[in-house]
């Protein structure tokens, strides 16, 4: 794995003028976060070595290199699922591929439905801690020297100074910006109202197939993160009502411009901007 990580890296360091400090991932949905990026080269993932291509509708497939708010970034439009039959390892690949091209900070964004019943669909939510249900870990297997320990700390995977940041960049926009537990599970099949009783009743706010692998590798890879989520829906086990991935798409696209001037303004704001 190591091997395969860095001729991806070494493939990219080739075609890029500087290496970037933050790294991006969207999500279903909200590719246009790559908007506010003044994009420099983009890179179709099946011109990439050993990338993996997403399936899921809503992931464009392509990385992108560019200045946020004056500062060098790679974004990913699209990401990999375990659902699409990825190995967890595989879903994690990307972020250990830009933490090699030396970024410092994780963006990540995802669509989500929410649990808490005083969300809303359209809301935008700052992940401030998570639960990994999907029964897969993506450290498994040998460990990684060469990026983090064998059994790495969990005890404040999100940075609680962008956490904080981001509340007051949120404020200044005038953005509501919802906060919570994320729980990720492994899809593809949406939670039956039973399963959405209970992932309430763990203390989780939302509910979504993609971004906890991700984390881990990520916290695994000593990076900063920050995680905001896009409501699409609201799950209430006593009145449940169909959900369509035409649905999630138009609800994430709405949320997706807030979440566009939250990214800019934190990136902004960080350390050395």
């Amino acid at each position: 794995m190591f091997k395969l990580i860095e001729e991806t890296s070494h493939f990219l360091i080739s075609r890029i003028s500087e290496p970037p400090v933050i790294g991006l991932i969207t999500g279903t949905g909200l590719g246009d976060i790559t908007h506010k990026i003044d994009v420099e080269k983009r890179i179709p993932y099946s011109d990439i070595p050993h990338f993996p291509r997403p399936t899921a509708e809503g992931h464009r497939g392509t990385l992108v290199f560019g200045k946020l708010a004056g500062r060098k970034a790679v974004a990913m439009e699209g990401r990999f699922h375990i659902y699409e039959g990825y190995a967890p390892e595989q879903v994690g690949f990307p972020v250990r591929v830009m933490s090699k091209l030396g970024i410092e900070t994780l963006f990540i964004s995802s669509a989500a439905g929410g649990l808490n019943p005083q969300f809303e669909a359209g809301d935008i939510m700052i992940v401030t801690d998570h639960i990994n249900l999907t029964g897969k870990n993506p450290l498994i297997g040998p460990n990684l020297e060469e990026f983090g320990p064998r059994f790495p700390d969990m005890s404040e995977v999100y940075d609680r100074s962008l956490v904080s940041l981001a509340r007051e960049k949120a404020l200044e926009s005038g953005i509501h910006l919802r906060e919570g537990v994320y729980v990720g599970i492994l899809g593809p099949s949406l939670e039956t109202p039973a399963e959405t009783r209970f992932l309430r009743m763990i203390g989780a706010d939302a509910v979504g197939m993609s971004t906890v692998p991700e984390v881990i590798v990520g916290v695994h890879c000593g990076l900063k993160i920050v995680v905001i989520v896009a409501i699409t829906n609201v799950n209430l086990p006593d009145c449940m009502k169909k959900t369509s991935i035409e649905e999630v798409i138009r609800n994430a696209e709405k949320a997706g411009p807030k979440l566009a001037i939250l990214w800019e303004k934190i990136a902004n704001a960080l350390p050395g901007s």
